[in-house]
C-alpha cells in the first residue's frame, strides 16, 4: 500500500465516520439511512467541499471489492428454503413476472429513448443497446437489506410478507446471474466482437466454473467458522476471503489471456451468492454466519456507500435528474406489470396483485453495486451511467419504503400496536389487589414495557397513585366490573386477594375471558386442587422462597437468567400459532444467534427439547435472551 494510499483512506475514514453520525438524522425524517450516506459521500467529494480529490476513490477499489463480496454473502443467506416453502408458487411466478417483465420493458424503452440521455446520444447503436440491457438488468434489483429493516420495523408478518421478501432474495440472485450474462453481452456488442456458438461456449463454462467455486467456497467458509476462534476474527477472515475471490478473479482475467489468447471471466458475486446461499441452507453454522453478517453490515454498507457518494460526479448528476425521474417510473410501470402479471399467474388474491408491486421499489447494495461494476470496465462513459443509476436508486429509496409499509398495513400484517383486543397482547396484565406486593409487582413489568393495571375495590380515598400505572377501582369482582376495565384484552392476570376472592377471578377469568396466563398467591394449600383444575399458575409465599434459595445455591448464574436479573436478558413463554411454524425442526428455525430455547411444552407435558425437536401449533416455547431477540421470536412463532 503506497503512502498516497494511506493518506486517502485515513480522509475516507474520517468522513466515513461524520457519515455514519449525520445518516441517522436521515433516518428521522423517515428517509434512508443510506440516502445521508450518498449524500454525504457527495458533499465531502471532490464537487462541493473538495475534501476528497477526484479519481482518489480509483486508490480504493479494494474496499468496493470487499463490499461487494459480502452484499453478495448477505443475499445468498437471506434466501433460506425452508421459510418460503408455503408461498413458492406465488414466489417463483412473481419473480418471473418482474425479472422478464421488468428487465425487458425498462431495456426497450431506455433503448428508444436514448438518444435523449446526454451521454448516450452520441455513442453507437451496439453501444446503446449494450448500456440498454445492462440498466434493465439493473432495475429489476431489489434490496434485500431495506426490505428485512421495514419489515422489523412494522413487526410484519403473514402471506404478502413472506411473498415479498422471497421475490426480493430470489430476484436478487437470478439479477446477478442474468447480469453476468447481459454484462459479457455489453462487453462484446461495444467491443465489436462476434456472439457465435464460441461465445456461448465460453459464457457457460465461465457461469459453470463460478458455481463450481462458489460450492467450494461455501466449504471454506464452514470451515472457517467451525473452528473455535473469536467471533471477530472469523468475521475478517470472512471478509477477506470475499476479497480475495475478487483478486483471484482479476488474476484468472489476466493471465488467461495471456495463455489461452482469451479473457476467462469468473464471476465473484456469482461465487459469493452461491456461497452464502449453501452455508445458509445446508450447513450446521448458518445461525453464526447469520450473526456475522448482521453485526458487521453497518460497517460494510457505510463504507460502501460513502465511496460511492465521494466517486459520483456531482455535476454530471444535476445534468441528469429530468432522465432520472423519467427512468424511474419507468421501472415503476415496469414493475407493477410484473408483479400483475405473475401474480394473476400464480392465483394470488386480488387485492395482494394490484398491491404486489409495492414492495419492489427500494433499491440499494446489489443494484448500485452491478453499476460500480460496469462503471469500472466501461471508462468512456461508465461514469455517467454509474451518475445516473444513483439518482434513480435515490429516488427508489426515497418513495419505495413509505410504499411497502402501506402495503403491508393494507394487508393488516403489521403488528406495530402493543396492546389489541382480541387479548393476544403478551405484554398486557391486571393485578388484583392494592398492597405493597401489588404494587411492586406492577412497577418492574412496566419497566419491562408491560401495559399494567392494579384493580381493587377499594375507593379513591384508600389508595394512592402510582407513576405510569392504572389504578382500576371496581364495585365486585363480577363479570361486569372485569369488562368495565377490558379484563378481556389481557394477557395475564395476577391474583393476590383471598383463596376465596382469588378462586372467583380464576373462574370468571375460565369461563367468560379465556385468559391465558392466570397467576395466584396461595394462602392454603386446600385451595391447590381447585386451583389446578382452573389451570392456574400457583406461588405458595411459605415454600417460595426456600425454593429460590436452594435454586440459587444450586445454580446461580441459571436463577439469575430465569429471574431476568442479568442484563437486558428476559425470558418468556412463546405459543406456536403460526401454521408456517406446525411441523418445523427447532433446527430448521433462524433464531437470532443469542437466544436460548429452554423448554417446549405440548398439553400440560414437558418435552425433551433437542434439533429435531418438531413444533405444532399449540406448542408453548421457554425462550431466553436479549429484549430485543425475544421480540424477533415472539414474531416469528407467534401471530
Amino acid at each position: 500500500m503506497t503512502s498516497q494510499t494511506i493518506i486517502f483512506l485515513s480522509a475516507f475514514i474520517l468522513i466515513a465516520i461524520a457519515a455514519q453520525r449525520v445518516s441517522f438524522e436521515f433516518q428521522k425524517v423517515g428517509l434512508p439511512l443510506i440516502t445521508g450516506m450518498l449524500l454525504i459521500g457527495i458533499i465531502a467529494g471532490p464537487f462541493v467541499l473538495h475534501m476528497f480529490p477526484k479519481g482518489a476513490h480509483q486508490n480504493l477499489d479494494f474496499i468496493n471489492d470487499i463490499a461487494l463480496a459480502f452484499i453478495a454473502f448477505a443475499a445468498g443467506s437471506e434466501l433460506y428454503l425452508k421459510e418460503i416453502r408455503n408461498r413458492i408458487r406465488q414466489i417463483a411466478w412473481i419473480t418471473f413476472g418482474q425479472l422478464v417483465v421488468t428487465f425487458l420493458l425498462s431495456a426497450s424503452i431506455v433503448y428508444f429513448i436514448s438518444n435523449q440521455i446526454p451521454f448516450m446520444s452520441g455513442l453507437p447503436q451496439n453501444t446503446k443497446l449494450a448500456i440498454s440491457i445492462l440498466m434493465g438488468v439493473i432495475f429489476v434489483a431489489r434490496s434485500p437489506s431495506s426490505a428485512i429493516a421495514i419489515i422489523n420495523e412494522m413487526r410484519a408478518k403473514g402471506p404478502f410478507t413472506r411473498t415479498a421478501l422471497g421475490v426480493t432474495v430470489i430476484k436478487d440472485v437470478l439479477v446477478i446471474i442474468l447480469f453476468t450474462i447481459t454484462f459479457a453481452i455489453g462487453k462484446s456488442l461495444v467491443n465489436g466482437a462476434e456472439m457465435g456458438f464460441g461465445f456461448v461456449i465460453l459464457l457457460l463454462i465461465e457461469l459453470v466454473i463460478s458455481f463450481a467455486l462458489g460450492f467450494v467456497l461455501s466449504k471454506l467458509i464452514t470451515f472457517l467458522l467451525s473452528k473455535p476462534i473469536n467471533k471477530k476474527v472469523k468475521s475478517l477472515l470472512l471478509l477477506v476471503v470475499g476479497y480475495l475471490i475478487y483478486v483471484l478473479a482479476h488474476y484468472v482475467k489476466i493471465h488467461s489471456h495471456s495463455i489461452i489468447g482469451v479473457s476467462f471471466l469468473i464471476e465473484p458475486l456469482i461465487i459469493c451468492i452461491i456461497a452464502g446461499f449453501l452455508v445458509s441452507n445446508f450447513s450446521n453454522y448458518r445461525f453464526e454466519f447469520s450473526s456475522i453478517i448482521e453485526d458487521v453490515g453497518p460497517f460494510v454498507y457505510l463504507a460502501f456507500f460513502t465511496l460511492t457518494g465521494l466517486s459520483l460526479s456531482f455535476d454530471v448528476l444535476l445534468s441528469v435528474w429530468e432522465i432520472a425521474v423519467l427512468l424511474f417510473f419507468v421501472r415503476l410501470i415496469s414493475i407493477v406489470l410484473g408483479a400483475l402479471i405473475g401474480g394473476v399467474i400464480a392465483g394470488d388474491s386480488m387485492k395482494f396483485n394490484l398491491l404486489g408491486w409495492m414492495p419492489y421499489i427500494t433499491q440499494a447494495g446489489v443494484g448500485l453495486g452491478l453499476a460500480t461494476i460496469v462503471a469500472a470496465e466501461f471508462q468512456l462513459w461508465g461514469e455517467e451511467f454509474l451518475t445516473l443509476v444513483i439518482a434513480v436508486i435515490i429516488i427508489s429509496q426515497i418513495v419505495g419504503p413509505p410504499l411497502f409499509k402501506w402495503a403491508i398495513k393494507l394487508v393488516n400484517e403489521d403488528h406495530t400496536k402493543a396492546d389489541s383486543k382480541d387479548g393476544d397482547d403478551v405484554r398486557d396484565a391486571i393485578v388484583f389487589g392494592f398492597e405493597n406486593q401489588s404494587i411492586a409487582l406492577a412497577t418492574q413489568l412496566k419497566n419491562q414495557s408491560w401495559n399494567v393495571k392494579i384493580a381493587t375495590q377499594l375507593s379513591e380515598e384508600k389508595t394512592r397513585t402510582i407513576e405510569d400505572v392504572e389504578i382500576a377501582h371496581i364495585a365486585g369482582l363480577t363479570k361486569e366490573s372485569f369488562y368495565t376495565i377490558e379484563c378481556e384484552k389481557a394477557n395475564t392476570i395476577v391474583c393476590l386477594l383471598s383463596d376465596e376472592e382469588n378462586y372467583k377471578i380464576c373462574e370468571i377469568a375460565y369461563e367468560y375471558l379465556g385468559t391465558k396466563n392466570v397467576v395466584v398467591r396461595l394462602h392454603d394449600r386446600n385451595w391447590i386442587e381447585k386451583f389446578h383444575q382452573l389451570g392456574v399458575k400457583i406461588v405458595e409465599p411459605n415454600t417460595a422462597m426456600v425454593s429460590l434459595l436452594d435454586h440459587f445455591v444450586r445454580s446461580p448464574q441459571a436463577t439469575s437468567l430465569l429471574l431476568g436479573m442479568e442484563e437486558n436478558q428476559d425470558t418468556i413463554d412463546v405459543e406456536i400459532t403460526d401454521d408456517n411454524i406446525h411441523g418445523m425442526a427447532l433446527r430448521n428455525l433462524r433464531f437470532p444467534s443469542d437466544v436460548t430455547i429452554l423448554s417446549v411444552h405440548r398439553k400440560e407435558s414437558a418435552l425433551v427439547c433437542h434439533g429435531f425437536t418438531r413444533l405444532r401449533k399449540g406448542d408453548i416455547v421457554t425462550v431466553v435472551g436479549t429484549l430485543e431477540s425475544l421480540e424477533k421470536v415472539s414474531l416469528k412463532l407467534g401471530n
